[in-house]
């Protein structure tokens, strides 16, 4: 029997993407803040783990968004949106929202995007190696 598609992120879901992320963050030794948000893009759940830059939180949050509002982690996105790419100048739109570091990883249902994480407060690969964690979580 086929595993049922989800259609969005719950607050459980959200709460076993954050737990697993945040195990990950203290193995590396690396406070982060965390967010999940939903289908729509919208904050499901967040927490900023002790000594987490106050600075991460807004990035973090704005990773998750951008992460769903395009269907892309933001390594990629930031890959293509360097001066003569594609998407260059990209993190102006969205009133600011758009965040083009390392640490956003879209959630997905087989192949349908439900919802998205997003991870601040180390170095790009560290915030990525934390959203992974978050990711395979899901």
């Amino acid at each position: 029997m086929a595993a049922q598609q989800k259609t969005g992120v719950s607050l459980e879901d959200a709460r076993r993407v954050i737990a697993a992320a945040e195990k990950k963050a203290q193995e590396i030794g690396q406070p982060m803040n965390i967010a999940v948000a939903d289908e729509g893009a919208n904050l499901v759940a967040f927490i900023r783990m002790p000594g987490a830059w106050i600075g991460s939180i807004d990035i973090s949050q704005k990773k998750a968004f951008t992460s769903r509002a395009f269907d892309i982690s933001t390594k990629d996105l930031a890959k293509h949106s360097q001066s003569g790419s594609q998407f260059f100048g990209i993190h102006a739109s969205n009133d600011g929202k758009i965040m083009i570091f390392a640490g956003g990883i879209p959630l997905k249902s087989g192949d349908t995007v439900v919802g998205s994480i997003g991870v601040s407060g180390g170095s790009g690969d560290q915030d990525h190696a934390v959203a992974e964690a978050g990711v395979a979580a899901f």
